[in-house]
């Protein structure tokens, strides 16, 4: 089975991914959690210690690249595991993160969204602008605007799939979160671990 965790920076989704692995491993339902990552934070950082401005083209390219093999990489962990692979981030995230820039959805996201195996759920952590922003801010790891996050959630909402996603109300806690997403799932009865 292969869960998907897909929503705005500081929705939630690593913590609670981290949370719904354990809980389902727990109650012995073999469950793995992956990144599938951009680099965008690291990229960032290196162009900004170099001082160096690459168009937004170049690093959405790179960045791309780098979430593909991510999530290639999580489903072939899936294909050659019986368990759970929930997958924080997809390839819909960079396809939200392109709009933002006002680019077009390239080739390659869309080839490999109808070549690669559907995921069997998608979570869309629905959370305000603004206490994704006070998560961010509050754990200093990255930097990001309140007109972004915004725009992120309105890229996300726009997308053709969206609707097929199951929105959850981000703004709970993490355990709140693995509940809702638990029911979801039809597997209730867990109880806190």
């Amino acid at each position: 089975m292969i869960i998907v965790l897909a929503g705005i920076d500081g929705a939630g989704k690593t913590t609670a991914g981290r949370l719904l692995a354990q809980r389902l491993a727990a109650a012995e339902y073999p469950a793995t959690f992956t990144m599938n990552r951009s680099g965008r934070r690291s990229i960032t950082a290196w162009c900004k210690r170099r001082n160096i401005h690459p168009p937004a083209v170049l690093l959405d390219a790179i960045e791309t690249s780098i979430r593909c093999i991510n999530v290639l990489v999580s489903h072939l962990r899936a294909s050659a595991d019986s368990g759970v692979v929930i997958m924080d981030r997809y390839l819909n995230c960079q396809l939200a993160l392109r709009r933002v820039q006002g680019l077009s959805s390239g080739w390659l996201l869309p080839l490999l969204l109808k070549v690669l195996p559907a995921p069997d759920i998608v979570f869309y952590f629905d959370v305000p602008a603004d206490i994704a922003y006070a998560r961010i801010t509050s754990r200093a790891a990255d930097t990001e605007t309140l007109e972004h996050l915004q725009a992120f959630d309105a890229a996300y909402r726009e997308l053709k799939n969206f609707p097929s996603f199951v929105v959850i109300d981000a703004s709970l806690t993490s355990e709140q979160l693995v509940e809702d997403m638990l029911q979801n799932l039809g597997v209730c009865g867990l109880g806190p671990q």
